[in-house]
């Protein structure tokens, strides 16, 4: 028997791209490879690349100028990037760095085998097309290994928003919707391995119309669908767009007993005249509306935002409205961004703000959203929360989860094991974190 070839994947950004690279593992898989933590030991290092932060292209250099003593030291070494770098620079990475053997973009992995064997035969492997075949249903047949407690399930790809500073349409194409049967099948196999909460993905994932029985579906009925598989404890989804919180989606915050009570809902600014310039095509009070009414579903709904800073054209009474409807949203997560440009992007092509006001109001923004996630978690303490517990803690007999409301929850106590949802009592307040007590 051939010993086995090693596979080191090194993946970059959002759960959708951590989705990917398991599903690239397995591709590989079937080729010989297992995964190594070390790309000193592999026989193919594989990036998997994210686009949307900025110098996202130059990083992904950077990286590879790392890997050239391996290269030198280990000829037979094949190295390929894959993910939206990829998809856009695909030939420009093989030009620049012509170490690497192989380029994949993201609706292109599933012939990942077919390149592999292209790239050991000395040839160079580029695919950065948009193939007709679902690549999904090309890779459906999971190794039937054990699973953690927890999965990422990608249910809807790509995006028709076209905001006017991202690149996930031009990178990630148009929003594609997997069919229902598909999606409750891998999140069935997915449960007998082990797993018991699962986050669906999406670009835009409350977008999601995938075909089903009687037509096609909404992501609020295809959640009502998961929610009567046996074992399934927990069901959140990621990430959503307002102008496509439905009705039915808020409806199912309230009365979905799986779909735990945690939403990142991206506004991006509170001035209207940057949406507009963004081409959000929402408004901050429509914005505002959409929340009051998921609150009032679902009282205790922790919300978690995204936040770009420094826009073309911001000016500080713009900036003063993105605080201000921070301040009436209330979040307990957020995240918050510098803009920068993106090659391709309208707003690219627009004056550009003076880097020290776009750190100041980056610093400023997220001052107040610190302020906020503090006074989110000190509110917790003296509840009782459920928590699914991932791996063990940094001391000995403590195991750290996750509450309903995504906080991590660390608990000293015997008999806990990896993959139990227990009723936990939460004491303390850290900087990161919660101390909790099992409830007898």
């Amino acid at each position: 028997m051939s010993e086995a070839k090693k596979l080191y994947i090194k993946t970059y950004g959002c759960q959708m791209n951590v989705y990917d690279s398991e599903r690239m593992a397995e591709a590989l898989g079937g080729q010989g490879y297992v995964e190594t933590q070390s790309p000193d030991d592999a026989d193919m290092i594989l990036l998997n690349t994210c686009h949307i932060r900025e110098k996202a292209a130059e990083k992904v250099y950077s990286e590879l100028g790392r890997y050239k003593g391996l290269k030198a030291a280990k000829p037979d070494l094949k190295i390929g990037v894959a993910g939206c770098v990829a998809q856009a620079e695909g030939e420009e990475i093989m030009r620049r760095q012509p170490m690497v053997d192989l380029v994949v973009g993201p609706q292109s992995y599933h012939r990942l085998p077919e390149l592999e064997a292209k790239a050991r035969s000395g040839e160079k492997a580029l695919d950065t097309d948009f193939p007709e075949e679902d690549k999904f249903e090309v890779l459906k047949n999971r190794p039937k290994a054990k699973r953690g407690p927890t999965a990422f399930l990608t249910v809807q790809e790509g995006c028709d928003k076209f905001c006017a500073f991202c690149v996930v349409p031009y990178t990630r194409g148009a929003e594609v919707s997997r069919p229902a049967d598909r999606i409750l099948t891998e999140a069935r196999d997915l449960v007998e391995r082990g797993v018991r909460e699962i986050t669906l993905l999406g670009q835009n994932v409350n977008a999601y119309h995938g075909a089903g029985e009687g037509g096609d579906w909404s992501l609020a009925r295809l959640i009502w669908a998961l929610n009567d598989i046996d074992g399934l404890e927990r069901i959140r989804f990621t990430t959503s767009h307002p102008n496509d919180m439905t009705d039915d989606l808020i409806e199912a915050h309230g009365t979905c007993p799986k779909l735990m009570p945690y939403l990142h809902l991206p506004v991006q600014s509170g001035s209207d005249r940057i949406l507009k310039r963004m081409n959000r095509q929402h408004t901050a009070d429509s914005y505002l509306k959409i929340i009051e009414k998921l609150r009032d579903a679902r009282p205790d709904l922790l919300l978690s935002g995204d936040f770009i800073v420094g826009f073309p054209e911001e000016t500080e009474e713009d900036f003063q409205d993105t605080l201000d409807i921070i301040r009436a949203s209330n979040y307990g997560y957020a995240y918050s961004f510098k803009y920068s440009t993106r090659p391709g992007t309208p707003a690219a092509e627009r004056d550009q703000l003076p880097e020290d006001v776009k750190d100041d109001r980056l610093q400023r923004v997220q001052a107040l959203i610190t302020q906020q996630q503090k006074a989110a978690q000190d509110a917790m303490v003296g509840k009782e929360v459920g928590v699914l517990f991932e791996k063990p803690g940094r001391l000995p007999g403590q195991m750290v989860g996750k509450s309903d409301h995504l906080h991590a929850v660390h608990v000293q106590g015997e008999g806990i094991q990896t993959g139990d949802l227990r009723r936990v009592r939460i004491v303390d307040s850290g900087r990161n974190s919660l101390a909790g007590a099992l409830v007898a």
